[in-house]
C-alpha cells in the first residue's frame, strides 16, 4: 500500500493511505542502518510504502519514496545530527513576531538561509499586527524593506482578529506549505483562524521570559478544503543550520549572490579579502549590515536562540 504520513510523534507516523484510509504506522529497522545523519528517517510530507500488520490495525513502512525536496534542521542537543521538519515542500512561512515574543534578524536569516539551502520558497507573515504601537510598525517597515528588497515576500495578519487571513489562504491554495516559527508567534491561532476544524491547541507567552509554551509537540499536515496542506511544526528555540558548507553559504544570501562573481577570487569568503565585492557594496550602503552579521555568525558555527 502506498500513503503520505500526515504526522509524526517519533516513533509513530500517521500514513493516509491512497484510499483514504488513516494508518498508524512504525518503520521498519533497516531505515535506521542506513546512512541517514537525522534523528528522523521519515516526516511528514513523506510519500511511503506500507504494510498492514495482520491482525492489527497498524502497519509497518517498508520503502520511503524519493522526495522532492525537504527542510532541515540541527538538533537541539545533538549538533552532529538534524531534523527533518518536513518534506516534498511547494513553500515555506516563517512567522515573525516583533514583540511576545521577538524574533531576531539573525533567526530570521537563518531560517531563510535554510530555505535557500534546500530550494524552498519562503516568505514572512508577520503576525500580532493587533498589538503595533506606532513605533512597532515603524520597525515593521524597516524589517520589511530589508526583505521585500531581496526579494522575499512579506505579510502581515492578525490572527487573533482574523485580519488579512483570506489573503494568506489565497497563498496557501493547491500548496504544501510549512509554517514555523518560535513558540508563541501564534502558529497555531493562525492555522485554527485558517482552517477552524483543526482546533488546535493555542498557548500563552510566559510573562517571565517572554518565550512561547511548545503547544504543538509533534509534526502534522492538514489538509485545506480549498485545496492544498499546512505543515505544523512545534516552535523553534533555536535554529541550528545544518550540513552547509562555509564555501558554500555565500550563494545562499540572495545579495551576496548576485555579487560573488566580482570578487577577485573566486574562492572569496568575503569576510577580509581585497577586491572582494560584497564587502564593497556592505561599504557602500548596498548590503544590510544585519545580513553581513548573520553570514559571519553563521560562518563562523555560531548558534542563535531568539
Amino acid at each position: 500500500m502506498k500513503g503520505l504520513v500526515i504526522k509524526s510523534t517519533g516513533s509513530w507516523y500517521q500514513v493516509l493511505s491512497d484510499t483514504g484510509q488513516r494508518v498508524d504506522c512504525r518503520i521498519q529497522g533497516k531505515f535506521r542502518l542506513k546512512d541517514i545523519k537525522t534523528t528522523n528517517p521519515i516526516a511528514v510530507g513523506d510519500r511511503v510504502e506500507f504494510e498492514l500488520e495482520p491482525e492489527l490495525e497498524t502497519g509497518v513502512i517498508t520503502q520511503l519514496e524519493e522526495r522532492k525536496n525537504y527542510i532541515i534542521r540541527k538538533s537541539v542537543n545533538l549538533s552532529k545530527q538534524a531534523q527533518i521538519i518536513a518534506a516534498n515542500l511547494d513553500q515555506a512561512f516563517l512567522i515573525v513576531t516583533l514583540a511576545s515574543p521577538r524574533t531576531s534578524l539573525g533567526f530570521i536569516d537563518r531560517f531563510l538561509v535554510t530555505a535557500e539551502a534546500y530550494d524552498i520558497p519562503a516568505s514572512l507573515i508577520f503576525n500580532k499586527l493587533d498589538l503595533f504601537s506606532d513605533e512597532g510598525l515603524e520597525i515593521l517597515a524597516e524589517y520589511e524593506q530589508i526583505y521585500t528588497d531581496l526579494g522575499y515576500p512579506c505579510y502581515h495578519v492578525s490572527a487573533k482578529e482574523g485580519k488579512n487571513i483570506e489573503q494568506i489562504k489565497t497563498l496557501l491554495k493547491d500548496k504544501v506549505t510549512l509554517i514555523s516559527g518560535h513558540s508563541g508567534v501564534g502558529k497555531s491561532t493562525l492555522i485554527n483562524a485558517i482552517l477552524p476544524e483543526a482546533e488546535v491547541k493555542t498557548g500563552a507567552v510566559s510573562d517571565w521570559s517572554d518565550k512561547g509554551q511548545h503547544t504543538t509537540t509533534f509534526a502534522e499536515m492538514y489538509s485545506l478544503p480549498f485545496g492544498g496542506y499546512l505543515i505544523d511544526t512545534p516552535g523553534i528555540r533555536e535554529l541550528g543550520v545544518f550540513d552547509i558548507e562555509p564555501q558554500e553559504l555565500g550563494r545562499l544570501f540572495p545579495e551576496f549572490r548576485e555579487r560573488m562573481g566580482d570578487c577577485r577570487f573566486h574562492n572569496c569568503r568575503h569576510i577580509n579579502e581585497p577586491g572582494c565585492a560584497v564587502l564593497t557594496a556592505l561599504e557602500n550602503g548596498e548590503i544590510e549590515p544585519s545580513r553581513y552579521d548573520s553570514y559571519l555568525s553563521i560562518y563562523h558555527g555560531n548558534e542563535t536562540r531568539n
